[in-house]
């Protein structure tokens, strides 16, 4: 095992930048001592396919050989997501760009990236659906196996944590129980630190969230409901009076924060 010493502390850092020896004294280990013949292997736990992530290979089937690029003759594809999918194309110079988008798209139609809709997308952007799997397996938004349409994602992050989201989920899905159309799990974080304990439910953040609200917040979840109006982020004031009106602009002019000039491109100067 190597050994070496710690990084100088920044008195010591400032006694050398001043010319002083480097200090001297027994080289410091940041591994505990252990005894002589200790065994630090360990054992690496494989799913199917020797894959060491459950479910890898959920959508495929290893059987058989690698699918080609799909015929569009044989494979049918919802004109709307057809038409979806072909604008995402259109926005970047390397259409293969639009492959999350595209994806996204159809887990909206399909509920999942099944393999039908692997092989719409793969059909619309002339690639393979081994590519598409591979960034299906990749991005855990995407969902390579079937699960229910409301979607719903706990931040488990250090904030959240730090705030009860450990118990917050677990009573959530203790509320919502084995449902088939809700798929609840812990997240990392979700960037809205400010409304700790929080989650997203179908994309709309929603905290600080509170334990006796979590029967009530299953609840709508299950429903397809509104989730805790008044704890949404989108509906939280901020410190800017006219950001808080749905006319931002026309608001910013009548508090004096935007002046006629910028709202209306000069016509009134």
């Amino acid at each position: 095992m190597t050994i070496r010493r710690d990084p100088l502390d920044p008195n010591e850092r400032e006694l050398v930048r001043e010319g002083a020896p480097s200090p001297a004294g027994p080289r410091r280990a940041y591994m505990p001592e252990l005894p002589d013949g200790a065994d630090l292997t360990q054992e690496v736990v494989r799913f199917d396919g020797g894959s060491r992530v459950p479910g890898q290979h959920g959508a495929t089937d290893l059987t058989k050989d690698p699918a080609g690029v799909p015929d569009p003759a044989q494979v049918e594809v919802p004109a709307a997501l057809r038409a979806e999918i072909e604008d995402f194309m259109s926005r970047y110079p390397d259409s293969r760009s639009a492959a999350i988008p595209a994806l996204a798209a159809a887990q909206r139609v399909h509920g999942w990236c099944s393999p039908q809709a692997v092989e719409q997308v793969a059909c619309v952007m002339r690639l393979t659906p081994a590519y598409l799997t591979a960034v299906v397996g990749f991005y855990d938004m995407l969902e390579g196996t079937e699960v229910g349409r409301q979607t719903v994602y706990v931040c488990t992050n250090i904030s959240c944590s730090l705030r009860g989201a450990d118990d917050l989920l677990a009573s959530l899905k203790g509320e919502i129980g084995d449902h088939p159309d809700v798929n609840i799990r812990g997240f990392e974080c979700l960037g809205a630190c400010d409304i700790a304990p929080m989650c997203s439910v179908n994309g709309t953040y929603v905290g600080p969230i509170d334990a006796d609200e979590v029967p009530e917040l299953a609840r709508q979840i299950i429903s397809a409901q509104d989730p805790l109006p008044g704890k949404q982020l989108v509906r939280r004031r901020v410190a800017d009076v006219a950001a808080n009106s749905d006319d931002v602009a026309r608001a910013s002019l009548d508090s004096g924060t935007l002046d006629p000039v910028s709202l209306d491109g000069g016509r009134s100067a």
